[in-house]
């Protein structure tokens, strides 16, 4: 972990950084190492300004807070900052244990008609959200474009019908696609 605190608009004090050097140790220990933080340490007529980045295995965390005490703006800083770093350990964990990083959507299915409803069926629940630019191809350069990817389907827009359609691989390397139309 690596601190370092600068000083604005006031003096140096060794008993500051000490406290901020301190303190940061807390909420740093909930993350992934490498830790970077950084103290911004400064006063505005009456007011005492505390604010902290972290930086943590490619996560950057923010926070400021503004006080009539300097020690008391480094301690609510450390709150903001410890809530923050909470909900962004939360949010690996759910990623981890399949959910999206947003709240995972669930939608309870129905029986299949001619099914006997059971009480073990579970909710169908979207694990995997991914968001796609629909880009004007035609479906020959949407193959090519496949084809060269690692992706298993493409959705683009067709510029002759401007429909959208989707091309997706085939098992044997082929190409399967999806036309859309209005009635």
């Amino acid at each position: 972990m690596h601190v370092s605190v600068t000083f604005r608009h006031m003096d140096s004090s060794d008993a500051l950084r000490k406290y901020a050097e301190e303190k940061s140790e807390r909420v740093a220990k909930f993350l992934s190492p490498p830790v970077e933080i950084h103290w911004v340490l400064s006063v505005e007529k009456i007011r005492h300004i505390a604010d902290a980045v972290i930086t943590a295995n490619g996560v950057t965390i923010k926070a400021q807070e503004a006080t009539q005490d300097m020690y008391s703006a480094i301690d609510n800083v450390l709150d903001k900052l410890y809530i923050q770093v909470k909900k962004h350990k939360d949010r690996v964990k759910g990623h981890k244990n399949g959910e999206t990083l947003s709240s995972a959507v669930s939608y309870s299915a129905g029986p299949a008609e001619g099914s006997p409803s059971n009480a073990e069926s579970q909710p169908l629940r979207i694990i995997k959200r991914e968001n796609q630019f629909l880009k004007p191809m035609s479906v020959e350069e949407a193959a090519m474009q496949l084809d060269v990817t690692e992706s298993e389907f493409l959705v683009f827009t067709d510029p002759d019908t401007s429909s959208v359609s989707v091309i997706y691989k085939k098992t044997g390397g082929d190409f399967g696609l999806i036309e859309t139309r209005t009635r």
